[in-house]
């Protein structure tokens, strides 16, 4: 069945949440732990019925935000779910409270039961109202960001189009391209800041209802982190500035030398050769047929499931008005289906989503089979599947670029240089959730000391707009998603250790990162790294090996 054949009817929430309380019932009344186990998995199935046609609504929507029935569709479920999920959560509390208890732990994994108090400590009946606006909010700046478009040479286009000229080996013309980011910015400044006023204020009301001095607990109990907390991304972050700051501000210092500019600017940061960068060589159809040739060749099983996908059109890459602007894998897990969006500009960020997202899909093709309310894990171990496979599709690369080493230099150039990119976001959020009074000034005069804490080497001067601190804005994660960027980070080393390894065994690479997937969410994070073979991103070392290897990798294909 197409992706566009999935059949969609509306979740009725109300008969859901009855249904689920039957359910809880069933296991507070079970004789034994069979009767508790049966009950319990008949309120995952209700609760994946549910995901999968929440699912379909939003992904019907982003790929038309101006579609009036699946807007309606996804209100109803940012509606909805809040109070869906205060029933789920009931399961949780009876789960955890059952007199089976201890037999319930040695049939079922342990960390279903930790993710149960999670579920407890950050659920109430109190904040459902504010989840609510929260979602409402969210949605209104989706449509914003989704509507705006930007005047440049001569045409009006779309966000994810614009950046495309970012990477322009003309100076002239990515400086032009991002002038024109900002005055369109500028033209949204009052409702940006409103919107991001209401988010950060209606997160702090939901924190002070449940007891929290502010949102940033609460935040991270809605990521659902069961292996690292607060001061252990605090250190992280120090170990960032101290270990990978310096390395990449002298990498950052040797192409401003090779670029031959006084100064690195904001539009000189996607930026790595003076004779342009690396462009594919394909248009959208070279790239999957290309992409195909090369997952085929890596691996039968994950060339199969990469024909399948393209057999199912579960993919829809093109730019258009109006399509939510940013890129996505989802699944559909009552039809065992998985979704890629993006939005394809030309550019070598085009291969990167037929890698990343793909990587995404690939482990979720694997959880289909595995325990469905661990599914994939954490977005920390769902993110290492995607920038892994990234990495481990570097040998196919002559497939899509005539000058694949350019690619691979960019590629880890940029990788790399993203790590401090995300300790700005997410040391960014919690000053603001921790200061929630603060103005949109002072939350702009934040983001520029943060800019120049991570990154020293880069300039925003004379960027209209941009200057004042603004660059956070068009970053989606930070309304819709927070805390979830430092995810990218953690995730980013151990993909770069993969890169490591499999220049050494590149089959036996492979092998690890299979295994690594496959066991999604049934594993924490730190120990899913140790079986792996690698240091777990908190551990010391961690930074030291990324910090000492990859500019050699650089060195070499310079």
């Amino acid at each position: 069945m197409k992706v566009s054949q999935l059949p969609y009817e509306r979740f009725d929430c109300v008969k859901g949440a009855k249904d689920i309380y039957e359910c809880v019932d069933g296991i507070k009344r079970a004789n034994n732990v069979e009767e508790v186990i049966a009950w319990h998995d008949k309120a995952v199935e209700i609760v994946s019925h549910f995901s999968t046609m929440a699912s379909l609504a939003n992904m019907r929507f982003t790929l038309n935000t101006f579609d009036e029935f699946y807007l309606k569709e996804k209100t109803y479920y940012d509606e909805q779910s809040p109070e869906f999920s205060l029933a789920y959560n009931e399961i949780g509390k009876a789960m955890l409270q059952s007199k089976f208890i201890d037999e319930l732990k040695r049939k079922l994994n342990p960390l279903i039961f930790e993710k149960y108090r999670i579920m407890e400590a950050s659920s109430d009946p109190r904040i459902v109202e504010d989840k609510q606006k929260e979602a409402a909010i969210c949605v209104e700046y989706n449509q914003l960001m989704s509507g705006m478009s930007f005047e440049f040479k001569g045409k009006e286009m779309p966000l994810s189009v614009l950046r495309g000229y970012f990477g322009s080996s003309d100076r002239e013309e990515r400086k032009a391209a991002c002038i024109a980011l900002g005055k369109g910015l500028a033209e949204h400044k009052a409702e940006l800041d409103d919107i991001y006023d209401r988010l950060v204020k209606v997160r702090d009301a939901q924190a002070k209802k449940l007891g929290f001095d502010n949102y940033v607990k609460l935040g991270y109990l809605n990521m659902e982190r069961m292996d690292y907390d607060r001061d252990m991304v605090e250190q992280f972050r120090r170990n960032v500035v101290e270990k990978l700051v310096p390395v990449i501000c002298k990498l950052k210092e040797e192409i401003k030398n090779k670029l031959g500019i006084d100064e690195f600017m904001f539009y000189d940061d996607a930026v790595s050769f003076v004779d342009g960068e690396p462009k594919p060589k394909l248009d959208k159809e070279g790239i999957f047929k290309a992409a195909q040739e090369a997952y085929d060749e890596m691996d039968e099983e994950i060339g199969k499931f990469m024909r399948s996908m393209q057999e199912d059109e579960a993919f829809d890459v093109d730019s258009r008005k109006g399509k939510w602007g940013g890129g996505y894998c989802t699944n559909f897990s009552d039809f065992k289906q998985t979704f890629i969006l993006a939005n394809f500009n030309g550019s070598s960020d085009d291969i990167d989503v037929v890698t990343h997202e793909f990587g995404h899909a690939l482990a979720m093709n694997y959880a289909f089979d595995g325990d469905p309310e661990l599914f994939i894990g954490g977005n920390e171990t769902a993110e290492c599947h995607s920038m892994s496979m990234e990495f481990l599709v570097w040998p196919f690369m002559d497939k899509f670029f005539d000058e694949p080493q350019k690619y691979k230099f960019k590629h880890l150039m940029s990788s790399l240089s993203f790590i401090p990119y995300g300790c700005i976001v997410d040391e960014f959020q919690h000053i603001v959730y921790e200061n929630p009074q603060l103005t949109p000034k002072e939350r702009n005069e934040v983001y520029l000391k943060l800019e120049h804490k991570y990154r020293p080497y880069l300039s925003f001067s004379g960027l209209p707009y941009l200057e004042e601190g603004t660059r956070w804005q068009y970053q989606m994660h930070i309304f819709e998603s927070p805390f979830y960027y430092i995810d990218y980070c953690l995730a980013q080393t151990i993909a770069l250790s993969f890169l490591v390894a499999s220049r050494y065994d590149y089959k036996d690479a492979l092998r690890r990162y299979k295994e690594f997937a496959e066991k999604g969410g049934r594993v924490p994070f730190g120990r899913l790294c140790k079986e792996a073979g690698f240091l777990s991103p908190f551990e010391k070392g961690a930074l030291d090996k990324v910090a000492a290897e990859i500019p050699q990798i650089l060195k070499e294909l310079n």
